[in-house]
């Protein structure tokens, strides 16, 4: 894959993926905090929905990547496809983080807390906490195993296997407000049945929910090279250290 090329034009086509992203954001800041009406009921803290559904959704698409990746990896021992699934693993993490902090804000200016014990609520954070586990459980693994940990199976497989079963939360999250009582509102942009919102805030919500999936493109494509390098450089170091010489007896 291009982007993920340790070559010149393997960063040259990360250079352009972080400017379309930065220019994408810079599009949906300007549509969402000026073109975009003000919510009649919630008022402007409806503007979180730019930064919080966005967050969500790309959250799932890189659980999704992790769920692919971690089972290429079990089928074919490849340790791409093991920095692949670590890299996703740790953007999903990071967007879950935001969607709890934006959606913790948000309930906060619109229902009067911070917090509830809501079905998607407690997915959520659910999925956060396994998903933080599996990190927690590579450094672990990495740990014991000893240098260079870099594509050991000891350390990818079960996190492997860790990854492929937190998707499992994924449409649990998802179809929570389908299943049981909650305060979020069922699906409004891709519900036909549903009054369309306002085409400004669609706008908006496109252009924010693209520009975060082209930024967690390019993390997820530099993060894959700087962790081949980091196995490399592990495997060189280890290479050049001398084996230890046994004690001579006297």
């Amino acid at each position: 894959m291009e982007l993920t090329a340790d070559s010149p034009h393997g960063a040259a086509a990360r250079r352009t993926t972080a400017w379309a992203a930065a220019g994408l954001a810079a599009a949906a800041g300007l549509a969402g905090g000026l073109l975009a009406p003000t919510d009649a009921l919630q008022g402007p803290a409806q503007r979180l929905m730019y930064l919080h559904v966005p967050a969500a959704w790309v959250a799932y698409l890189a659980f999704a990547v992790v769920l692919v990746a971690s089972g290429a990896h079990l089928v074919r021992g490849d340790a791409r496809w093991d920095r692949i699934a670590r890299a996703a693993t740790e953007i999903g993490v990071v967007l879950t983080a935001l969607t709890l902090a934006t959606g913790a804000l948000w309930g906060h200016l619109v229902w009067g807390t911070w917090w509830a014990w809501d079905p998607r609520l407690v997915g959520t954070a659910l999925l956060f906490l396994v998903y933080a586990a599996a990190l927690a459980l590579r450094r672990a693994l990495a740990e014991r195993a000893g240098p260079p940990a870099h594509g050991d199976i000891r350390v990818t497989r079960p996190v492997a296997v860790l990854g492929i079963g937190g998707f499992l939360l994924v449409p649990v999250v998802h179809f929570s407000v389908l299943w049981w009582r909650s305060l979020h509102q069922q699906a409004t942009v891709l519900a036909p049945e549903r009054p369309p919102i306002d085409p400004r805030m669609a706008l908006a919500l496109l252009l924010a929910v693209a520009a975060v999936s082209v930024a967690a493109t390019w993390v997820l494509a530099d993060r894959v090279v700087r962790l081949r390098r980091q196995a490399d450089a592990a495997r060189t170091t280890t290479a050049r250290r001398p084996a230890r010489r046994p004690d001579l007896v006297r």
